[in-house]
């Protein structure tokens, strides 16, 4: 597979037209020629153009025009996949070329705008990409008819051929390239049977991994041209503050040493490469004025936080009547706190620009491509047609290349700058000036009546990452991630209720953390479903399946994540299982942790269970590794996770104070997907977020400690020695 970084140019005026039901416009025919790339001489030779993700070209090469990007999660091969199915062509013909910022050809219909995020990928795109296939192939059949003068029925396509059936007269995609190309796109092609299915469903190799391995793919970082320079920068290690002086003497007498950027905000050291630059910053003396948010410090925050979640919220759900129901028996009651915590990429921020007073061109991996247009052009005081995003691969994402941050940061240094410049965040940097998962505080009120849960009261306090970023999604109050997989719980309890309460953090930034809102309510969910258990006498898992509606996806998955990880086995002193299931991202996940806890608090995770039903898996070996790479996400940012501040700084910076986990850490991951016809679920997000509750909860198990805050608290479980 080749995937170039260069985009094709589309003009809006010949966009022809064409909607999805949910009023999104997406997969618009295009006139010949309007997906070309602009150096072609004459546009419509040798093209084949049906709408807004194929061409095919006379050497039987099948662009796809690609809406998401790539950050690791493999979906530039399971996208190709879908429409080398439906297209029936050889998957080694197909070529993937960024798809240009343009909302009206590439939202994702998640969304209603061009973004990679929410594990929507595969689900947003199953359809419309079909579709696409399917009506490009039923016009190169219909081309291949005609030609022979037979009628469409009567010929077939596979591996990018067209064969008349009676005959055996075969066409080359290739070679129909100019017939179908003036034919009219048909509307209504019937898609393919699942169980015709020749490459979906089956474990295939990724496209792109040879070339990640031999070193010829190039991300963000790796983007080079001639008169290149490099830079890196500071910024107030307070949030808000800004530069009061500057000492650069030092700096610039270091050979390399170009030119000192100075903003309102930040300081940049422009130098022949990126390790000259880093040695010119720290020569810097620089002077800050800090601001209001100085003396910030994690107890502020938290303490904030803490009073603003007694107060009642928005509802988001309601069922029965709550507040009656927990009038009228003992109650239980528990609150759960999740902290802030970092992307930590391991391509760390990136982004380069050359930015002159008539055009601005941006070399970049992001996950909101058309946003990044958007902001570098106000960066830049240039319109957006004056503005170039070159796409590049993402090493890792997480959420955090849904911000445009970075891009409006390399402008705005860019333009200060002769010629192109390289700007790349430090891992310090990085960490210190993140923009993260928000802390969230859940109270949960509830009623048992013998075994079951009758009344539940659940109130998710946090900032909305949402109103900031896609204001209209919120209605009402409703930030609709933050309470996911809260309103949407898979348990039958008759009084149920969910209050959302809005509280911004002083001082800290906050945005999309990979699971995003699902992480912190499963969390809670879960924990104190363990606890309800207990407090019914009862086991964990056959508590849940007991209050499980009409949910057979769930139900499966429990069922079977207790047979393959032994559930109710003995287990040697110490040791305990935890179990978490979740229905998040139209995926359902049971998850169970085994975990033995030490004399001094200390946890070691034996092993990992998973059932997962994500519907049809497009590639069964990338969901796997998905689930692999989210399930060791997650369990780090349990056993480790956690930004704090003091006097209004991040007191973490690397790999040192903010873990991951190690390579000895890591338990045998034991993962049962379940053969399904449901259309594709999200696996990417989903995966991180069952194991920090079921590890919570195997500590629970091992010890009695029913912890309720992550990340985990070994002072705390070694604090209460009636376990030992």
């Amino acid at each position: 597979m080749t995937i170039t970084a260069e985009v094709p140019e589309i003009s809006r005026r010949r966009i022809l037209g064409g909607a999805l039901a949910t009023g999104l416009v997406l997969a618009f025919h295009l006139p010949l020629g309007a997906a070309r790339p602009p150096q072609t001489k004459d546009p419509a030779a040798g093209k084949f153009a049906p709408n807004a993700y194929i061409r095919i070209d006379e050497s039987d090469q099948i662009t796809l025009i690609m809406p998401q990007v790539e950050m690791g999660q493999g979906i530039y091969t399971g996208v190709a996949t879908i429409l080398a199915e439906e297209l029936d062509a050889d998957l080694t013909q197909v070529v993937l070329q960024h798809a240009p910022p343009e909302e009206k050809l590439y939202a994702n219909p998640s969304f209603g705008i061009q973004a990679t995020g929410g594990s929507t990928s595969v689900r947003a795109f199953w359809t419309p990409l079909r579709k696409a296939g399917a009506a490009a192939r039923a016009m190169l059949i219909k081309a291949a008819a005609d030609q022979w003068q037979v009628a469409p029925a009567s010929c077939s396509a596979a591996l990018g051929t067209v064969l008349h059936i009676e005959s055996g007269r075969r066409l080359r995609y290739g070679e129909l390239v100019d017939p179908a190309s003036k034919l009219s796109a048909p509307s209504d092609i019937p898609l393919k049977d699942p169980k015709n299915f020749v490459l979906i469903g089956k474990p295939l190799k990724r496209l792109d991994t040879p070339d990640k391995v031999n070193g010829k793919v190039i991300y963000g970082i790796d983007a080079m041209m001639p008169g290149l320079k490099f830079a890196t920068l500071a910024q107030c290690p307070v949030f808000g503050g800004k530069v009061a002086d500057v000492e650069d003497h030092a700096a610039m007498q270091i050979p390399g040493v170009r030119q000192i950027v100075v903003l309102d905000d930040l300081v940049a050291v422009i130098a022949d490469d990126t390790w000259t630059a880093k040695r010119g910053l720290e020569a810097l003396k620089i002077t800050w004025n800090e601001g209001k948010n100085a003396n910030v410090s994690s107890k502020d925050i938290w303490d904030h936080l803490r009073a603003a979640s007694e107060i009642e919220g928005v509802v988001a759900k309601s069922v029965g009547d709550v507040a009656d129901a927990l009038h009228l028996g003992e109650t239980y009651e528990a609150s759960y706190e999740m902290p802030f915590l970092a992307h930590a990429t391991m391509e760390p921020l990136n982004c380069t620009v050359h930015v002159t007073p008539s055009f601005c061109n941006v070399w970049v991996g992001t996950q909101i491509i058309a946003r990044a247009q958007s902001v570098a052009a106000r960066a830049a005081g240039l319109p957006e047609d004056k503005v170039t995003i070159h796409q590049h691969l993402l090493g890792g994402g997480f959420g955090r290349r849904l911000e445009v941050d970075m891009i409006a940061t390399a402008v705005r240094i860019g333009s200060k700058v002769d010629g192109p410049v390289k700007i790349t965040w430090m891992r310090e940097e990085d960490i210190q000036h993140d923009i993260y998962r928000p802390v969230y505080r859940d109270t949960i009120s509830a009623r048992l009546s013998g075994d079951k849960v009758i009344a539940f009261k659940y109130r998710v306090a946090g900032s909305s990452v949402i109103a900031r970023w896609l204001p209209p999604a919120v209605q009402q109050g409703i930030d609709n991630d933050a309470v996911d997989s809260a309103a949407d719980t898979p348990y039958d309890i008759p009084n149920f209720q969910v209050e959302y309460v809005r509280v911004e953090p002083p001082a800290v930034p906050t945005g999309f953390w990979r699971g995003v809102g699902p992480n912190n309510n499963v969390f809670a969910i879960e924990s104190f479903m363990d606890e309800l258990a207990r407090k019914a006498n009862k086991d964990p898992i056959a508590f849940r399946r007991d209050m499980l509606g009409k949910t057979p996806r769930i139900q499966h998955v429990l069922d079977l994540v207790a047979e393959k990880s032994n559930w109710g086995q003995p287990l040697p002193r110490r040791v305990g299982r935890g179990v978490s299931v979740q229905p998040t991202f139209n995926t359902s996940i049971a998850t169970v942790v085994e975990a033995e806890v030490d004399s001094g608090g200390d946890v070691y995770i034996r092993q990992v269970t998973l059932a997962v039903d994500c519907g049809l898996a497009i590639n069964p070996d990338t969901v796997v590794a998905q689930i692999e790479g989210g399930m060791i996400f997650g369990l780090t940012a349990a056993l480790y996770g956690e930004i704090t501040l003091e006097k209004g700084r991040v007191q973490q910076s690397n790999f040192h104070d903010y873990r991951v986990l190690r390579i000895d850490q890591i338990p045998k991951i034991d993962i049962h997907l379940v053969k399904s016809g449901e259309a594709p679920g999200g696996i990417g997000e989903a995966s991180v977020i069952g194991g920090p509750p079921a590890l919570r909860n195997a500590i629970y198990a091992a010890t009695g400690v029913a912890l309720r805050r992550l990340p985990i608290d070994r002072g705390l479980i070694a604090e209460k020695k009636s376990w030992l």
